[in-house]
């Protein structure tokens, strides 16, 4: 499990031990944390391996998820070369890995491939409306050139591929200085900061649980070898982000007042999936935690962290 000790990775990394299988946690903790993992540290059938994707690994494994990139723009544009070299480089070495070993490998992909969409809401066959010049560059053409790069190895060394295209998704374990509105919102409310609301919070978005999420990712992998994907995976109900910041506000009982900054440069207007595929090759998966609900666990989270002094201080970025 490359990227293991992230906010995705490690609620995989516990799904997987409950199966009951072995599990290698790969991360360099440039995003991951270790408290992610922390409880999982005694288990016998797990173990925690510091290195960088964008290395040669060498290990015997059966099966490689490979998660590892920052996923949130203020950490892929704090790098912005590393971040494609995670991408790129890593997705090179981690299918040099599974075609030596025989292993079936599945690559987090993103939404972020579609670019600012012109396609609503985006299907798989939706080639994408990408800036390859501009600051987010780094993780959206990472992206796409890791997704070119499986495809190839699949045509010309048969290797096993999966690849998912993951929407927005939150839950407990997010960083809280991920810079993503869910987490920010939530850190903003809880202390009683402005909350932060790009543009006039008409663009929308749709946010999946991570519980649901980690479950699609395990139905993609043991899918037969008849399906590569792509496959979006997200919640296809959509919400402006201004209603998400007012939920947040109602929910944690906060005196937060929304403030308006610029838009972001190409910061998509529209984003939700279409996940007829995902229906239909997954035995009918789609999320199943409605947004209140997965909010309460995520404020719940968020709560302890700041009564544990363990988020960062001053006003979410």
């Amino acid at each position: 499990m490359t990227g293991g000790a992230g906010f995705v990775g490690s609620h995989l990394c516990e799904r997987l031990l409950a199966r009951g299988d072995d599990v290698l946690c790969v991360d360099n903790y440039f995003t991951g944390r270790r408290d992610n993992i922390a409880h999982l540290l005694g288990q016998p059938h797990f173990e925690a391996l510091r290195h960088d994707v964008s290395f040669p690994l060498y290990v015997e494994v059966d099966e490689i998820f490979n998660l590892a990139c920052p996923a949130s723009p203020v950490h892929y544009q704090f790098d912005p070369v590393q971040t494609t070299k995670t991408s790129v480089i890593g997705a090179i070495n981690m299918l040099g890995l599974a075609k030596r070993i025989g292993a079936k490998i599945l690559q987090a992909s993103t939404s972020e491939v579609y670019g600012d969409p012109t396609v609503h809401p985006q299907t798989e066959d939706y080639r994408g409306n990408v800036n390859t010049l501009g600051p987010r560059a780094c993780y959206d053409e990472g992206k796409r050139c890791a997704e070119t790069l499986f495809f190839d190895y699949f045509r010309q060394h048969r290797v096993k591929i999966k690849v998912a295209r993951i929407f927005n998704t939150y839950g407990p374990r997010m960083h809280p200085n991920d810079g993503r509105v869910v987490s920010n919102f939530i850190i903003q409310s809880l202390r009683g900061d402005d909350i932060t609301l790009y543009g006039d919070g008409s663009q929308t978005r749709a946010f999946c649980f991570v519980d649901d999420l980690v479950g699609g990712l395990m139905r993609l992998m043991g899918t037969g070898n008849d399906v590569t994907g792509p496959v979006n995976l997200g919640n296809p109900h959509e919400i402006p982000v201004r209603e998400l910041a007012e939920r947040v506000i109602a929910l944690t009982g906060s005196s937060s007042r929304i403030v308006h900054r610029p838009l972001p440069q190409d910061d998509p207007l529209q984003r939700c999936p279409d996940i007829s595929l995902a229906r239909r090759v997954l035995d009918d998966w789609q999320p199943t935690v409605a947004l209140e609900d997965g909010l309460r666990r995520t404020i719940a989270y968020f709560e302890a962290m700041l009564r544990a002094g363990k988020a960062p201080e001053g006003r979410a970025a």
